[in-house]
């Protein structure tokens, strides 16, 4: 890990350099708050100890979605004495279901995930915020007293998946992988029309949160944001048409895609299973 930088008075993001995924502290006068853990118990072990260099106040986590990349670290930091894993509550049945393949991709990163090794194992989170009774997906926001200084946890709705919770303290907004910088967003088990609703809500946001962390890549103003939207949508667009044109190798559309070749085809393989499932893009 490479040490905590400060973000805004008593935030701070950390990044793990080979995915450059970004880590969240916040650190109040009684508890500290922990975004996300990494990919595994070596890269957690390292998170730890630069945690430690700023604070030795007793720490809560938050899991902002089920990536491996983002809760890996859980069993590790579990043993180190964390007790407070909070999460949205389709994540536990997320990340069993994708734990196979999200193991392997782990391992790559960071190899102390092999299996059978000490702490390689998934913890799953175990505060899980309230659903609203017949709002699908909905959940009641969560405030976490950190003394002096309170974290909000809520769920805008499905976008990069379908348990993204933001984390706002302090002037900072991590957005987990809703929102990415220097790379283009993944998009393999997304929701994209909800994702651009989501990044609509965002950046209604903008006077509560002047820097955004995202999931990857260095923090963001909401100018940011609003320009993932806009790709996003544009994206979306030129996707619809190739659909609603019957296009047979909707791969043609790739190279007009506003995205690489990687996460074009991912957008458009997401989006045929989300229209075989019944669930029709939005318009």
């Amino acid at each position: 890990m490479e040490p905590f930088r400060l973000v805004a008075p008593s935030v701070y993001a950390a990044r793990e350099p080979k995915l450059s995924v970004n880590v969240g502290l916040v650190v109040g006068q009684e508890r500290a708050l922990l975004v996300d853990t990494g990919s595994g118990p070596a890269t957690a072990e390292a998170l730890w100890a630069e945690l430690r260099e700023i604070t030795e106040l007793p720490v809560v986590v938050v899991n902002t979605h089920a990536h491996f990349d983002h809760i890996y670290g859980n069993a590790r930091l579990a043993a180190l004495g964390v007790e407070e894993f909070w999460a949205h509550p389709r994540l536990p049945h997320a990340a069993e279901a994708s734990h196979a393949s999200q193991r392997k991709a782990a391992q790559a990163v960071d190899p102390s995930m092999a299996e059978g090794l000490p702490y390689a194992e998934l913890h799953l989170p175990n505060r899980l915020l309230s659903p609203v009774e017949g709002a699908d997906g909905a959940v009641t926001p969560v405030e976490i007293d950190l003394g002096g200084l309170t974290a909000a946890l809520f769920h805008l709705g499905r976008g990069h998946s379908d348990s993204d919770l933001l984390v706002g303290a302090g002037g900072v907004l991590f957005a987990g992988d809703l929102v990415e910088q220097g790379g283009d967003p993944h998009f393999e088990d997304s929701f994209p029309d909800e994702w651009v609703r989501v990044l609509g809500k965002i950046t209604a946001l903008e006077e509560l949160y002047s820097v955004v962390v995202p999931g990857h890549g260095a923090p963001v103003d909401m100018s940011h944001v609003k320009l993932q939207r806009a790709t996003m949508r544009q994206a979306l667009k030129i996707t619809r048409s190739a659909m609603n044109e019957a296009t047979t190798d909707l791969t043609k559309a790739v190279p007009i895609l506003p995205y690489g070749p990687a996460q074009s085809r991912a957008l458009l393989r997401r989006l045929r299973e989300l229209s075989s499932q019944g669930r029709q893009p939005g318009r």
